[in-house]
């Protein structure tokens, strides 16, 4: 019978992968909010972050009559990322891919798939929050109840 090795390293980034994406969706559900603004007319559409990457980010929007048809591979618009009421980083987005999922309960949305403009100026302030989410991942400690104060 064969042996089994543990890949420490590939668990290990597992674990941090799972809770960057644990986290992110507190900050999504909880924090940040983003809409897309299409430049038809001035446009504003809510959407709801799914994952954030370095070079991207997957979002959804709920589908309806007006907005079935606006978010074509290929599509670049301004992408907000609000963290206050009035403040947000604008960024540049491009429709890399998109699908129809339907939820169980029948709600139907479009996941979409963007890449960032890594061009822009605001870009330095988005990638320096994605940073700091995989630095959260990697090195946050589970609070247990302790009373000391540890320092890694």
């Amino acid at each position: 019978m064969g042996k089994k090795v543990l890949d420490f390293v590939k668990k290990r980034e597992q674990v941090v992968e799972k809770k960057r994406r644990d986290f992110e969706r507190l900050m999504f559900d909880n924090f940040l909010g983003a809409y897309s603004v299409i430049d038809r007319n001035g446009a504003i559409y809510p959407i709801k972050l799914v994952d954030i990457s370095r070079t991207g980010c997957l979002f959804q929007i709920q589908l309806n009559n007006e907005n079935d048809n606006i978010f074509k591979k290929g599509m670049s618009f301004t992408f907000r990322m609000y963290f206050t009421q009035k403040e947000f980083i604008p960024t540049l987005v491009t429709i890399r891919n998109s699908r129809k999922v339907v939820e169980q309960d029948g709600t139907a949305y479009l996941h979409c798939g963007a890449e960032f403009d890594t061009s822009t100026s605001s870009f330095e302030a988005l990638e320096s929050f994605v940073q700091f989410l995989y630095s959260f991942a990697e090195h946050s400690v589970e609070d247990h109840g302790d009373a000391k104060v540890y320092f890694y």
